[in-house]
C-alpha cells in the first residue's frame, strides 16, 4: 500500500521549484528543467511571437488575470447527440438540454474544478471566479507567479505589422502537471495581442446626415421578404455579443425614425464590462448590430453581452451567454483572424458553442470583410489566405456579403461584395452536415450564407458622427449577422406557434434546405462577383455560401413543408427495462456482477427493501463491476436512473483516488469518485435516447485503490423509455 502521504510528496516534488518558494523572487525564474513530470498545452502561445521583437521581461509583480479551460467530458456522446438533436426523424429532434443537463452530462466535473481550483492557489494565484457550466476558471497572480505555474516565461514584445504596437505574451506553449493534463483544456490570457474588430464598413465619404441615407426596415425586410413571415420576433430574446457599448438614445431615435417600438435593450455585463456611460470606436457596431435587429424584428428582446475585448473575455462571455440559457439567438459582429488567434482560446469558445447547439440556441457570425485574405490588418498580413473566428466554429452559422439591389422595396439583384470574408479553415474539420458544396478538402469552409454588406449599399444607422450623433451609412458583415439573427427570432416565433422546436444550431438544417429541391424557393443563389481567391458559382461557393433568404420560403422548407423531415409524432409504448431493478431476488440475474456486488447486509443500508448492489469498499486495490443488456425501442426517448451512495475513508477533497464509471455500449457516460461522498442516496439520470433502436449494455464498473476503502452502492434503476 502507498501511503497518501508519499503521493502528495511525489506530486509536489515533480512541480518548478518555484512553485515551492511563491513570493520570494523579485524577477521571473526560468521554467524549471524537471519538466517530464509536466505536460505541455499545445497552441498557447500567440502567432504574432515568432513575427515580433522581443523587448524584456514583463516585471515579476505585474498582475495578469488568465481564463483556464477545462475539457468537456465524453465528447464522443456530445457529438452523437448534437447530430440527432439537429436531425429531423431522430427521437432526440428539438428536444434540447438545459444548461445543468448539459454540464451533467457533458461539462467538467466538480471535482475536475476543484482539482484546477486547488492547483491555482497552492501557486499562489487568486481563483477569481468558476463560470457557471464550469468550463472556465479565471485567476489572477502576477507574473512571476504565472510563470512558475504554467512552466513558462513573460516577455515585452512590439510587432512590426501593426506599427509597433507594444504587447505581452508567453515565450513559449503553457504546460501543467501531468496529474492535470485530463482537466485542463488551454490557458488564455497568458498574452494580450488579439483583440477582437468589428467587421463594419463606410462608403469613403463617412460624414453623418442630418436624415436617413441607406437602407431602411421597409428596403431589407421587403427584398429579404422578410416582412412576409406574419411574425415580429414576439417572445424570442437575442443576444448581441460585444466589446463595446452604446447610448440608448440612439437607439431611441432609429426607433422614432422608422416607427418601431419593442422591448428596452438591457446590458448585461461580463467580467464587470459596462462601456454605454462613455463608448468607444466600437459604438457603431453595437448600434448597427441592434438597429437592424430591431428592423428585422421588432418586438424581440435584445440583451448586450459586453465584455472586455482580450481572450479571456471572449471565453468567459461565450460561458456567460450559454450559462444564462436566456436566449434562443446569437448575433456576433466581432472577430480575429484564425491564424493571429491562439488555438486554444478558439477551442475554449466553441466548447461553449458546442453547449449552445446543446441548447438550441443558434449563431450567426459576420465572416469577416477583408476577403479571403483576414489577417490583412493582423498580424499575418494580406499573403496569408485565412477565415475569420467566430465563424469558423462548425457551431456557428458564417455569415458573407453581397450587393443588393432592390426595386423599390422588391429584391432586384445581387452580386458578390468583393470583400467579403470567405474561405477555408485551418482550425476546424468539416463537419459531417457540410454536404454539397463541391469543395474538396477536409477542412470546413465558410461562409454558410449572405446578405447585403456593401457599404456602397448599405443601411440607414444612426450612431455618433464625428461631433455630434447622425445618420451614417454602414455596411461590412456586421450588417449581414444581425440581419440573419433577425430572421432567426422571427423563425423561432413561427416555430413555437406551429409547436415545432426552434431552429437551434441552424447550419445542418440549412445545409439540408440547400441539397434539396426546396433550395431554389428558399434562397437567391448568388451567382456574380469575386473576392481575392474565390468567385461565385451556382449554388454554394467560399464568397456568399449558398446564397441570401427568401425569407418566407426558407422558413417554409425548414418548418416541413420542402427540404426537411418533419419530427416523429412518437408511437413509443412507455416501459422500464431493466430486470430485477432493486435487486430484490437475492440473486444478480439478469445483471452480471462481480462476487458479492448484490448484498443485503446491514453495513450498508438499501435505498429501498434489503438487497442492493455494493461495489468496492475493501480499502484495497479491487475493481467490481454490474452490469445488464437490453433494447431500447426505436423511435424511443430512454433514460437510465438509479439511486448512489458514495460513502468513503477517504478525506481527500481535490483529489479523486477512486471512481465508479458508468458506460452505455462502453462509452462513459457519467463517472463518480470519493469526491462525490455524501450521508445518503441520491438520484442520478443519464439520457440514452442516442441508443434507440440499438441494444445496449449499461455498466457499472467501480474501481479502488490500495488504501482508504470507498463504496460504490446502488439501488433501485431503472432503464424507463417513452
Amino acid at each position: 500500500m502507498r501511503p497518501r502521504s508519499l503521493v502528495l510528496a511525489a506530486a509536489l516534488a515533480v512541480l518548478p521549484l518555484t512553485a515551492l518558494s511563491l513570493g520570494t523572487a523579485t524577477a521571473q525564474a526560468a521554467p524549471s528543467p524537471r519538466a517530464a513530470a509536466r505536460v505541455s498545452l499545445p497552441q498557447t502561445v500567440t502567432p504574432a511571437v515568432a513575427r515580433s521583437h522581443k523587448q524584456g521581461d514583463v516585471p515579476a509583480d505585474r498582475r495578469i488575470s488568465v481564463a483556464v479551460s477545462l475539457k468537456l467530458r465524453d465528447t464522443a456522446a456530445l457529438d452523437r447527440f448534437l447530430t440527432a438533436v439537429a436531425t429531423p426523424g431522430t427521437a432526440e429532434y428539438g428536444h434540447y438540454l438545459t444548461p445543468a443537463q448539459f454540464t451533467d452530462r457533458f461539462g467538467p466535473s466538480a471535482a475536475d474544478v476543484e482539482q484546477v481550483r486547488a492547483f491555482l492557489t497552492s501557486q499562489g494565484l487568486s481563483v477569481d471566479s468558476v463560470s457557471a457550466n464550469r468550463q472556465v476558471v479565471d485567476a489572477t497572480g502576477t507574473s512571476a507567479q504565472l510563470a512558475a505555474a504554467f512552466g513558462t516565461h513573460e516577455s515585452t514584445y512590439t510587432d512590426p505589422q501593426q506599427g509597433g504596437r507594444a504587447f505581452f505574451a508567453n515565450d513559449a506553449a503553457a504546460s501543467v502537471p501531468a496529474a492535470l493534463a485530463g482537466v485542463v483544456e488551454g490557458v488564455s490570457g497568458l498574452n494580450d495581442h488579439t483583440v477582437r474588430t468589428t467587421r463594419i464598413a463606410k462608403p469613403q465619404a463617412a460624414a453623418p446626415h442630418a436624415t436617413p441615407s441607406g437602407f431602411g426596415p421597409a428596403a431589407y425586410d421587403g427584398a429579404y421578404r422578410l416582412n412576409q413571415l406574419g411574425a415580429d420576433g414576439t417572445g424570442t430574446t437575442v443576444a448581441l455579443w460585444e466589446f463595446d457599448g452604446y447610448k440608448s438614445s440612439n437607439l431611441a431615435a432609429y426607433d422614432s425614425q422608422f416607427g418601431l417600438s419593442g422591448p428596452a435593450v438591457t446590458t448585461v455585463p461580463v467580467d464587470g464590462a459596462n462601456y454605454d456611460a462613455k463608448p468607444g470606436d466600437g459604438q457603431g457596431e453595437v448600434e448597427l448590430d441592434s438597429e437592424i435587429v430591431r428592423g428585422v424584428a421588432p418586438k424581440a428582446t435584445q440583451l448586450v453581452y459586453e465584455a472586455p475585448n482580450s481572450d479571456q473575455g471572449e471565453i468567459d462571455m461565450a460561458a456567460r451567454i450559454v450559462s444564462d440559457n436566456r436566449v434562443s439567438v446569437v448575433s456576433i459582429s466581432w472577430g480575429s483572424c484564425e491564424p493571429d488567434t491562439t488555438a486554444a482560446s478558439m477551442t475554449a469558445v466553441d466548447n461553449s458553442f458546442k453547449q449552445a447547439a446543446a441548447q438550441g440556441i443558434s449563431i450567426f457570425s459576420a465572416s469577416g470583410d477583408d476577403g479571403s485574405r483576414d489577417c490583412t490588418r493582423s498580424t499575418s498580413g494580406s499573403t496569408v489566405k485565412a477565415v475569420d473566428f467566430p465563424a469558423s466554429s462548425p457551431h456557428n452559422t458564417g455569415v458573407g456579403g453581397t450587393n443588393l439591389k432592390v426595386s423599390g422595396t422588391a429584391y432586384g439583384s445581387e452580386s458578390a461584395w468583393s470583400t467579403a470574408g470567405g474561405g477555408v479553415s485551418t482550425q476546424f474539420a468539416k463537419p459531417s452536415w457540410q454536404t454539397g458544396t463541391n469543395v474538396t478538402g477536409t477542412m470546413r469552409t465558410v461562409p454558410d450564407v449572405s446578405s447585403n454588406a456593401d457599404p456602397n449599399s448599405g443601411f440607414a444607422i444612426y450612431t455618433q458622427g464625428s461631433s455630434a450623433p447622425g445618420w451614417q451609412v454602414y455596411g461590412g458583415t456586421s450588417a449581414a449577422a444581425p440581419l440573419w439573427s433577425g430572421f432567426a427570432a422571427l423563425y423561432n416565433q413561427k416555430a413555437k406557434a406551429a409547436a415545432k422546436p426552434v431552429l437551434g444550431e441552424a447550419n445542418p438544417k440549412i445545409y439540408a434546405v440547400t441539397t434539396s429541391s426546396a433550395y431554389g424557393s428558399a434562397f437567391h443563389d448568388v451567382t456574380s462577383g469575386a473576392n481575392q481567391d474565390f468567385s461565385t458559382k451556382a449554388g454554394y461557393d467560399q464568397v456568399t455560401g449558398w446564397g441570401s433568404p427568401v425569407a418566407d420560403g426558407l422558413a417554409a422548407a425548414l418548418l416541413g413543408s420542402g427540404g426537411t423531415t418533419p419530427p416523429p409524432t412518437g408511437s413509443c409504448t412507455a416501459a422500464q427495462l431493466l430486470g430485477n431493478p432493486g435487486f430484490e431476488t437475492g440473486t444478480a440475474s439478469p445483471w452480471t456482477a462481480s462476487s458479492g456486488v448484490v448484498d443485503n447486509s446491514s453495513s450498508e443500508a438499501a435505498h429501498g427493501g434489503s438487497w442492493k448492489a455494493w461495489m468496492d469498499g475493501y480499502g484495497s486495490a479491487r475493481t467490481d463491476s454490474l452490469s445488464q443488456t437490453v433494447t431500447v425501442p426505436a423511435g424511443c426517448k430512454a433514460a437510465l436512473s438509479f439511486w448512489l451512495h458514495v460513502d468513503t475513508a477517504e478525506t481527500s477533497t481535490t483529489t479523486a483516488y477512486d471512481k465508479l464509471t458508468v458506460t452505455a455500449n462502453g462509452t462513459t457516460v457519467a463517472t463518480y469518485s470519493n469526491l462525490n461522498k455524501g450521508t445518503g442516496y441520491a438520484q442520478k439520470t443519464v439520457d440514452l435516447s442516442a441508443y434507440a433502436g440499438q441494444s445496449v449494455t449499461v455498466k457499472f464498473n467501480g474501481v479502488e485503490d490500495a488504501s482508504l476503502q470507498t463504496s460504490f452502492v446502488v439501488d433501485d434503476t431503472a432503464l424507463s423509455v417513452s
